[in-house]
């Protein structure tokens, strides 16, 4: 025996197998037909993927390659030396295909340990109390030959797969490139065979940080890396096709290929997409913030531009996390373009500039629908001091937030002052959670 218990044989000195007096692999060798469909008949009941298979394969390449395993195994019986590359290259090849058909691996390698229990079976039905030790030395050999041929099987199937997978990769880049691009996107899906949908849903995310990223002595490459995994899988689970993507741990893009026409999207449709969106965050425990449009393939380039604008609105207003779209921030979409009167707006809130408690508490306060209450409650402060930092907000820049005729201005100029600053509302506030009564 080897360090690890395992019948060792010398290739010289070995004496094939034999219960009651007749060696095991001739008793096999006369019967690998019989055996073949015993173990074919075996897989369809109990192992339900070969049930779905077509009955011409199972009675041609199938039982083939069931053959093709037992007289392997009779070989293994007959020297006691275990598959040699040759036959373990047919084997990878074989177990490829059936990657290839789509096959699952627990399937393939089920079908050689049904391969060796009929054989074991067949051959014990033989054995007498004097074939006490061959037989111990035959259930050696079949783990021997099991661990050998289960370790190739998986081997060449998941070479196949990871070279499909490499091929599906290179066709989703080149798709996500031609749409974003603007180029003949029909030329592209056509070149790699796949179908375009009526329309792609275009989302440009902002992805925050998960605690797990910040916290000491976890690697934070690790944790951003569990957390983009996450986000894809759940995108994915949520999406009709193959989303076409490009994320990084603060976000990216998305396309996501959708059944229904741009003319004909409805709130359920964008709801539906809002409902992913909060799936991904609640999974990957992070806030999202997402820019939302669709188009048509040949329209995505310009779908992308508007999703991107809308995002980054979105979170330099502060806007909750969600998906938004350009109607759910028109006005602060036009005062973050660039001119005169945004300048102007801007100037507004300099005097802000280094207060930001003050800045956060004038958002909070038209977040909260301008309730004192709940401002005081966002910030985790007591209403009196909502009262004095909005009345030095005013002070400082001459707009109350608390008057009705100066509450656009005040919207406005935030707006503008964000577009300016390129700084996320959130971070404002992050500063103002103090306690104090003033």
């Amino acid at each position: 025996m080897d360090s690890e218990g395992y019948v060792t044989m010398d290739r010289e000195a070995y004496v094939p197998l034999a219960f009651g007096g007749v060696p095991v692999h001739q008793r096999l060798a006369g019967s690998v037909d019989e055996l073949a469909a015993r173990v074919l008949a075996r897989l369809v009941d109990h192992v339900p993927v070969y049930g779905t298979l077509p009955a011409e394969q199972l009675r041609s390449e199938t039982q083939r390659v069931i053959c093709q395993g037992i007289r392997a195994f009779i070989g293994v019986l007959r020297t006691g030396e275990l598959p040699d590359e040759t036959q373990l290259q047919v084997l990878r090849q074989s177990a490829a295909k059936r990657a290839e058909e789509g096959v699952p691996v627990e399937a393939v390698i089920s079908a050689y340990h049904v391969g060796a229990q009929e054989c074991l079976e067949r051959m014990s039905a033989h054995a007498t109390p004097e074939d006490l030790s061959q037989v111990r030395t035959a259930n050696q050999l079949v783990l021997r030959f099991l661990e050998r041929m289960t370790a190739n099987v998986v081997a060449g199937y998941f070479a196949e797969r990871q070279a499909a997978a490499g091929e599906e990769q290179s066709a989703r880049q080149a798709m996500l490139t031609a749409l974003v691009d603007g180029e003949d996107v029909r030329v592209t899906a056509a070149r790699w065979g796949i179908g375009l949908p009526a329309c792609y849903l275009v989302l440009a995310l902002a992805v925050g940080t998960h605690p797990d990223e910040r916290a000491p002595g976890v690697s934070p490459v690790i944790a951003r890396q569990r957390k983009l995994r996450r986000l894809r899988v759940e995108l994915e689970r949520h999406a009709e096709g193959q989303v076409l993507s490009a994320l990084t741990g603060d976000g990216g893009l998305a396309l996501i290929p959708y059944g229904t026409d741009v003319a004909l999207l409805a709130d359920r449709d964008w709801n539906r997409l809002a409902t992913a969106v909060s799936h991904m965050s609640r999974v990957a425990g992070v806030d999202i913030v997402a820019g939302a449009a669709a188009a048509a393939p040949e329209d995505v380039k310009a779908a992308v531009r508007l999703a991107e604008e809308v995002r980054r609105v979105a979170v330099s207003a502060g806007r909750e996390p969600g998906v938004h779209r350009l109607g759910d921030v028109l006005l602060e979409y036009q005062l973050m373009q660039p001119g005169p009167a945004r300048d102007a707006l801007a100037e507004l809130m300099r005097p802000l500039a280094d207060r930001p408690e003050l800045l956060g508490t004038l958002r909070a306060f038209l977040d909260s629908g301008l309730s004192r209450q709940l401002t005081a409650e966002r910030l985790r402060v007591h209403p009196n001091t909502v009262d004095y930092r909005l009345r030095r907000a005013a002070e400082a820049t001459g707009l109350d937030a608390t008057s009705g005729a100066d509450i656009m201005r005040v919207r406005a100029a935030l707006s503008a002052y964000d577009a300016l600053s390129a700084r996320p509302g959130a971070a404002d506030g992050a500063a103002d959670g103090g306690t104090e009564a003033r």
